[in-house]
């Protein structure tokens, strides 16, 4: 047990070291990055908090690696101070040896989904509500009553004169891409936020440039002393539109932006309203697997640097298992993608590549260590 210890301590001091430099690369790169995109009305202090809440998005997606480069840093230091010769002529294996890192890598890996996730969401909402200081803000928005969105329009006061306004559009359900909406409603609304002008439908359908409805009711609220009586209906109705199937999807946002255990409601939600949820089923297993990516890169880092270093070739060792560990990172994206379009089965999509990671590791770690 102290040895166990005192390698996963050091494991620790490895992780951390290798975490904050690459902290510290991040902030001064998104430091200039948010310095350059500064307006004459904002601050130095604006750049700062931008570049600080940017960083721990960046930081999750390539954690993977930053644990092979601390596994890495632990095995040289071992191998370099002769301490993995005396725990091998202890009787330890190169497997005993590892249960330590791979044991603090998955508690690392717990506290990076159970803790990080809900925080990266956070600091990447919050980025992005600063970031925008245009007031742009999501067209769509998914809840229990089903789909809204607001988009810009065009309505006609009083005087017959037309103006801009916004509209707020509100449906029971929609089709996957909510380029078809069912039990829809269409409320404009003037600059001073008043109805002018409502439109029920039965269905409405998202073409180039506007909304085609059928089955609807037009409602002249800011023109008419008395709406219903002036109401009109008619099989097919166009309303103008600015929105794009590609806008609508994009407003979805990230499944990244929500946190890890409050996917699964949303989930729901989506499939109650007719939205297709495979992306935020793939990304939630994916996040279930980190824990297993971590001890996988922990196996990686000592498949290639855990030897001593009278054998020599340290360079070409360590790049190696950055090769490894990169190819994995490739693997995990390609898989990742490929479980979103449906080519593959979301448990496939999210297990095979730590999966395979582990196994690779483990056997060349039996054959280089163990003979």
């Amino acid at each position: 047990m102290i040895l166990a210890w005192y390698t996963a301590r050091k494991f620790l001091r490895s992780f951390a070291l290798v975490l904050g430099s690459f902290w510290g690369i991040l902030f001064l790169i998104g430091l200039v990055e948010e310095v350059r995109k500064l307006d004459e009305d904002a601050t130095f202090t604006r750049a700062v908090v931008l570049s600080l809440l940017n960083i721990p998005e960046t930081l999750y997606t390539i954690m993977p690696l930053v644990m092979l480069l601390g596994a890495v840093v632990l095995f040289l230091n071992l191998a370099r101070s002769s301490e993995l010769v005396v725990m091998r002529a202890s009787g330890r294996s190169a497997l005993g040896i590892l249960i330590s890192p791979l044991l603090t890598a998955l508690v690392l890996g717990g506290l990076l989904i159970s803790v990080g996730n809900p925080m990266v969401s956070a600091t990447q909402n919050r980025y992005d509500e600063l970031s925008q200081t245009d007031g742009t803000r999501d067209v769509v928005s998914v809840g229990r009553n089903g789909v809204w969105m607001r988009q810009s329009a065009v309505y006609k006061d009083s005087a017959g004169v037309q103006r801009s306004g916004q509209a707020v559009i509100s449906a029971a359900r929609a089709n996957g891409d909510a380029t078809s909406l069912y039990d829809v409603s269409f409320l404009v609304l003037d600059g001073d936020n008043l109805a002018v002008r409502r439109i029920v439908a039965d269905r409405a359908v998202l073409e180039k440039g506007h909304w085609r409805l059928f089955n609807a009711k037009d409602w002249p609220l800011g023109r008419s002393t008395n709406p219903e009586r002036d109401a009109s209906t008619s099989s097919q109705l166009t309303v103008a539109t600015s929105l794009t199937a590609s806008s609508i999807r994009d407003s979805f946002g990230a499944p990244s932006s929500i946190p890890l255990w409050q996917l699964p409601a949303f989930i729901d939600t989506l499939d109650a309203a007719g939205f297709s949820a495979l992306k935020h089923r793939v990304w939630f297993q994916m996040e279930l697997a980190q824990p297993l990516m971590m001890m996988a890169m922990v196996l990686l880092a000592a498949g290639f640097t855990m030897r001593p270093t009278r054998f020599g070739g340290i360079g070409k060792r360590v790049l190696l298992a950055l090769i490894a560990g990169l190819g994995v990172f490739f693997l995990r994206n390609v898989a990742q993608v490929l479980g979103d379009s449906g080519q593959i089965p979301i448990l496939l999509a999210a297990w095979a590549p730590p999966g395979i990671a582990v196994m690779f590791s483990i056997a060349l770690l039996l054959h280089l260590e163990d003979g």
